[in-house]
């Protein structure tokens, strides 16, 4: 078999190690013209060019991208597919919302030709956003899973995402059983879990819609193969809350209904989180469950600051990955995102700055979910997930870029003011599937599709 060889040149960044954990500019690595050599879809080589251009193969030249920014594609933890028909929905608080917009879409998603057809847009929205990897809430219906990554395959991403599991306390047409639920995410994890760069995730929606028994049934799905991950909600509203504490009087606190039922546990993702105490904390901190900041989401229902910066106090710290959320949330774009988180941490008395950030959206979200060993990074060993920046990408972007003093400041100014016109290009396993300047259509799935 002949090998795949690809070559990218450029300013690269990436993150080393944890910001939140020692000084910002140590976890950053920086060259002003780097290569990126990639074979069969994963990095060979990375350093600066003037150091690695005798290992470029007589016969490749490449692709050179000057004044952009290669950096790991990013890397969401939190995000609904079938909301994406309801996104900017008009004033409601978490609960009211979820009745009002998101189970009357989630309803629609019954027929399998809408499922395919909200699964296109959305993996394409994501890749002009610069998101290579994201953990994907789909709805009740088994098809809608089957789209999603039936999509997923063709451009050959690497996604996570499962069939939502509610046997109560929702709409007649989206209740399953726990013995349905259970039977139907088995079939859908023999189907794709392992499957290509498809990953499977047990999904309760969240406590108030599964019975005890349901979490229980979730619990044993999590044992039924290897590497296999959890996505749910927690905390994120102070009504739902306390409903939780009405619907499970023995359990010490909403993250212990779940502890309960075997679900908090390393490549586990809990969703929103705001409403957290220093004994969850300390109980994400010892088994290894993430948490998902979803700032946008948070601020546009209202439903409080995420603390992050206790989350990741060095002392105990939680892993700690970034979400869109959509439909809460307003934008599949990580930089705006990074906006927002940036505003949440001031208005709690800190200051997130560019590297911490970039970090929440690159390597900091794959350690959250246990990818660290191949996304997350531009590094030897790591699948060729990349995004392509442009700082230049409006007139105003390319006018404050002329006084950006340094990298830091750069990566900051993408950030606050970026959003999905600053990603210039994607590349997925080494292959460019979007190209923001390609005429016509700037999507291209990758050649083995």
């Amino acid at each position: 078999m002949v090998s795949s060889l690809a070559a990218l040149r450029g300013p690269a960044v990436t993150l080393v190690d944890d910001p939140f954990a020692q000084a910002s500019r140590a976890c950053l690595q920086y060259h002003e013209d780097a290569l990126v050599l990639i074979e069969d879809g994963t990095i060979r080589a990375f350093g600066p060019y003037a150091e690695l251009r005798d290992m470029v193969p007589d016969g490749i030249t490449p692709e050179h991208f000057p004044g952009h920014l290669l950096a790991p594609g990013f890397i969401d933890t939190h995000v609904h597919y079938p909301q994406l028909q309801m996104i900017g929905a008009f004033g409601a608080q978490l609960l009211e919302w979820l009745d009002t917009y998101t189970f009357p879409a989630e309803m629609s998603f019954a027929d399998a030709a809408h499922a395919e057809r909200v699964a296109k847009l959305f993996l394409r929205e994501l890749l002009r956003a610069g998101t290579t990897t994201a953990m994907v809430y789909c709805t009740v219906h088994p098809h809608s899973v089957d789209a999603f990554f039936a999509e997923s395959e063709r451009f050959n991403t690497r996604m996570i995402a499962g069939k939502v599991l509610m046997d109560r306390n929702a709409p007649a047409p989206l209740l399953d059983t726990a013995q349905r639920g259970h039977d139907e995410s088995l079939a859908l994890i023999e189907r794709w879990h392992g499957r290509g760069r498809q990953l499977y995730c047990v999904t309760p929606r969240f406590a108030p819609t599964s019975t005890d028994a349901q979490l229980e049934a979730a619990g044993a799905l999590l044992k039924s193969r290897d590497g296999l991950f959890l996505q749910t909600h927690l905390c994120e509203n102070p009504g739902e809350v306390e409903w939780v504490r009405e619907l499970f009087p023995a359990r010490s606190s909403y993250l212990d209904v779940y502890a309960h039922a075997g679900l908090v546990r390393p490549r586990s993702m809990f969703g929103h989180a705001v409403h957290m105490h220093e004994h969850d904390f300390c109980t994400c901190h010892q088994t290894g469950a993430g948490l998902a900041h979803c700032p946008t989401s948070n601020l546009f229902l209202g439903s409080g600051l995420f603390k992050l910066f206790e989350a990741t106090d060095p002392r105990r710290p939680v892993k700690v990955g970034l979400g869109t959320d959509v439909g809460a949330g307003t934008s599949l774009s990580q930089l705006q995102t990074l906006n927002e988180a940036y505003k949440v941490a001031a208005l709690a008395g800190h200051k997130l700055d560019a590297v911490q950030g970039f970090y929440l959206a690159t390597l900091g979200s794959a350690r959250a979910l246990g990818l660290d060993d191949r996304l997350g990074r531009l590094a030897p060993g790591h699948e060729a997930d990349i995004c392509v920046l442009d700082p230049h990408a409006t007139p105003l972007m390319a006018f404050r870029a002329g006084y950006c003093a340094s990298i830091e400041e750069l990566l900051f100014m993408l950030m606050t003011l970026g959003d999905d016109r600053a990603v210039r290009a994607t590349y997925v396993a080494g292959q460019r599937v979007y190209d923001r300047d390609r005429a016509g259509d700037p999507f291209h799935l990758p050649d083995a599709a």
